[in-house]
């Protein structure tokens, strides 16, 4: 079985989904501005993504100065972020964990190719990234049991 769509029921797969996010000292309303913002070097700049919502955020994100590393380290950030998100709200984390072993696929028909998959087509690098993830919270409840 594959989860192939981060709306509807699993909308909370989705960086535009609504809850806190913790992300180099900074509180966002979500997953999009807190990825968004980590694209500034400078923290007045960041502070800017705090209360915004995730289409605003992603809006913005295109008209910053991007730092300069920011090609080799936009997959760890958003792992960062990931971990956050799923650390800060419990239901959240629960509802991931409860998806088991099932394929994560960020289906989308907006032609992104390297966080999802559109038309067949893409690196699904945020699906692999809530699998990893998935996986070290599964192991963490192995243990601690």
């Amino acid at each position: 079985m594959t989860i192939d769509s981060f709306r509807g029921e699993h909308d909370y797969l989705s960086n535009f989904y609504s809850c806190p996010v913790e992300y180099d000292g900074l509180t966002y309303q979500n997953t999009e501005a807190a990825f968004q913002a980590a694209k500034c070097v400078d923290r007045n700049e960041r502070e800017k993504f705090v209360s915004l919502s995730p289409g605003q955020a992603k809006k913005l994100g295109r008209k910053v100065d991007l730092r300069e590393d920011w090609e080799t380290v936009k997959i760890d950030v958003m792992r960062d972020v990931l971990k956050s998100k799923f650390s800060l709200n419990s239901e959240l984390r629960e509802k991931l964990i409860a998806t088991g072993d099932v394929e994560l696929i960020e289906g989308n028909h907006w032609n992104d190719r390297f966080w999802g998959v559109c038309r067949g087509k893409g690196q699904n690098h945020l699906g692999k990234l809530l699998m990893e993830l998935r996986e070290i919270l599964k192991d963490k409840i192995e243990k601690s049991s």
